[in-house]
């Protein structure tokens, strides 16, 4: 690029959300020499990100446009179609949709009820991947598991039953079994139906949808999740010795394989445009809600680097390559086609970057990475003072680019965010833009884009020892 100083100070000064001079009083602290030149830089892009809120109004637009996105349905592909042009007309490079086969779940109809002791319906959401009840339905004594270990104490008394696992809620990926592998574990134990309660801490009764596993030799049974609240009282009522029995209804299928794509856009590096920074996302959602904070804000996110170097031509000496991946939630195909199309070029892929966990403020970043990478991440955090998202921390990564950094040994990096507001939401009708902050969202494609950036125009390869600080793109 070329911007003298007068063009910087009078574009640094131009902002509305952050004054320059708390941009520079937050970022004064001393930094390694190889890092130094790239202060103005930083400051550029931490000021043009929070200068507007750009980027939560365009995820207005895609979540208001076509709701959700999920794999086999038009709106994904109409979604799709739209990015690629608006990409285009960003400015973005070799914008392309590369073709990738995605599973196609269909809900259909559904409907849960309290038979007996008094009838009374039951808000739900059949789990991705069920099959469909009986057409008449599904009617069973309630028997209600608080753990796996529960179940198998209990075993004899599940079969016949639709079994409820009652599993509270500690973290994602300590609860979240309970949704994957529960069916198939009522299953084994002779359960005709299986209930799991939503993985995600208490909102305003709203069940959580999500994927469920088959296990090979097991029967399939119908399963869906509940909302906390309810799941609650079913096991206040059987506590009581009420005999509760329900009826499920579902009219779930999978039909044949879709077409759907990976979305690639990039900025191609001015120097070593054959190493690549990769900043991805998933564009695909589950079918309730609008999918905003799973995934479209980190869709929005991660294009909106790519977007904010080119308005601001901060071009970098590699190429930094925006990827929104299809189907993460119900097979991750997408990322198993990137992986497969793009291996001959994998170790040339200098960092891998992932936003999915919500676009809140972030702390700072997860890193998966040698000492050395770990090192130098945290070196270009401090650049990130002024919006405190300094912290780093020796574990990050993602489900879409995990398959294509095992293969080349390539760091992985995510955004550390407070996620507590996130799996109240997390694949829920009330997953909608209106529960994202703007302000908030700003700062997290902020510090995206500065730690993109400058891993980006390094003059030596993320991870490995500088060679002096030879003058950055300014």
């Amino acid at each position: 690029m070329s911007l003298d100083r007068r063009q910087f100070i009078s574009l640094l000064g131009s902002g509305t959300a952050l004054g320059s001079a708390r941009l520079r009083a937050g970022a004064q602290a001393p930094l390694p020499s190889w890092l130094e030149p790239y202060r103005q830089p930083a400051e550029l892009i931490l000021q043009a990100a929070l200068a507007d809120y750009a980027s939560w109004e365009r995820l207005a637009q895609l979540t208001d446009t076509f709701g959700h996105r999920f794999s086999g349905s038009e709106s994904l592909e109409a979604s799709i179609r739209w990015v690629v042009g608006e990409m285009e007309r960003d400015g973005l490079e070799n914008v392309r949709a590369e073709p990738v086969k995605v599973p196609r779940w269909v809900r259909g109809a559904e409907r849960l009820e309290v038979v007996t002791p008094y009838p009374r319906r039951v808000p739900m959401l059949g789990l991705g991947g069920s099959i469909a009840t009986p057409r008449e339905g599904l009617e069973a004594q309630l028997m209600v598991v608080e753990s796996f270990s529960d179940l198998e104490r209990r075993r004899d008394e599940a079969r016949g039953r639709i079994v409820l696992f009652n599993a509270p809620f500690t973290d994602y990926v300590s609860t979240v079994v309970y949704r994957t592998d529960g069916p198939a574990r009522a299953a084994r134990a002779g359960a005709v139906a299986a209930l799991v309660r939503s993985v995600g801490p208490e909102g305003l009764r709203t069940p959580h949808t999500g994927a469920t596993r088959t296990t090979a030799g097991l029967p399939r049974i119908p399963a869906a999740a509940v909302p906390v609240e309810d799941a609650r009282r079913l096991r206040r009522m059987v506590e009581r010795g009420q005999q509760v029995r329900v009826r499920l209804h579902m009219e779930a299928e999978t039909r044949p394989d879709a077409d759907s794509a990976n979305v690639v856009g990039e900025l191609r590096g001015r120097e070593r445009p054959e190493e690549i920074v990769l900043v991805g996302a998933h564009l695909d959602s589950w079918d309730v809600g609008d999918g905003a904070s799973d995934n479209g804000g980190g869709c929005i996110a991660v294009w909106e680097i790519a977007r904010l170097l080119a308005r601001l031509q901060l071009r970098p000496r590699r190429t930094v390559r925006v990827v929104l991946f299809t189907n993460e939630e119900n097979g991750l195909r997408g990322a198993y086609n990137y992986r497969d199309v793009h291996r001959a070029e994998l170790l040339r892929h200098v960092m891998m970057l992932e936003s999915d966990l919500g676009v809140a403020a972030p702390s700072g970043f997860g890193v998966n990475g040698s000492e050395n990478v770990q090192r130098q991440v945290q070196a270009i955090a401090a650049l990130l003072a002024p919006i405190g998202a300094t912290h780093v921390r020796p574990s990050g990564g993602g489900a879409d680019i995990r398959p294509s950094a095992e293969v080349a040994g390539t760091p992985m990096l995510s955004p550390d965010v407070d996620s507590s507001r996130y799996f109240i939401v997390h694949h829920t009708e009330a997953d909608t833009v209106d529960r994202i902050s703007p302000g908030d969202m700003a700062k997290h494609v902020a510090a995206l884009a500065v730690m993109s950036y400058v891993v980006a125009d390094l003059p030596h390869r993320l991870g490995q020892e500088p060679e002096g600080s030879p003058p950055v793109s300014q």
